[in-house]
């Protein structure tokens, strides 16, 4: 159970992190130069839609097979070093702010789509920039973290 819960957890930190350094470092700019506001608004409420199911599963998967390898590989939190310690934190904190994108402006920025209200929506699409922003260089600090922790925290 292991190797599949290790190889799960690492598949899904790719797609969520991988997806957001996408988003955020290639889609976003060619989107702000080819597409006026309403085009462009609309594409972004339309690849979140396809998105944020990856990164709940994501959430759901990475939360759960980091406890669980936790307190079945290592025996408890006061088993583990100390970059595992700060991978947690770093991901729940990561989690939170997402479950916030998803449920307030991520919505808003739907539902304003739908009614042809391109301020409020590029209002919303604004916050969702800067927490995906947070959320990308938080998410490379656990791959640096994850990758070379047990050599920096030592």
């Amino acid at each position: 159970m292991i190797p599949l819960a290790i190889s799960l957890h690492v598949l899904a930190a790719v797609i969520w992190v991988g997806g957001m350094f996408f988003a955020y470092l290639v889609l976003r700019p060619i989107a702000a130069v080819q597409f006026e506001p309403p085009q462009r608004l609309t594409l972004w409420s339309n690849v979140f839609s396809k998105f944020f199911p990856w990164v709940w599963a994501s959430v759901v998967i990475l939360l759960g097979t980091g406890f669980w390898l936790i307190f079945n590989k290592f025996g408890g939190m006061q088993n583990v070093g100390a970059h595992i310690h700060v991978m947690m934190s770093i991901g729940i904190i990561m989690s939170l702010i997402f479950m916030h994108l998803f449920f307030t402006p991520g919505r808003r920025l739907t539902q304003a789509v739908l009614e042809h209200n391109w301020e409020t929506a590029g209002k919303n699409l604004a916050h969702i920039r800067m927490l995906i922003g947070i959320n990308l260089i938080l998410g490379l600090t656990v791959v640096v973290v994850a990758t070379g922790g047990r050599y920096l925290f030592v």
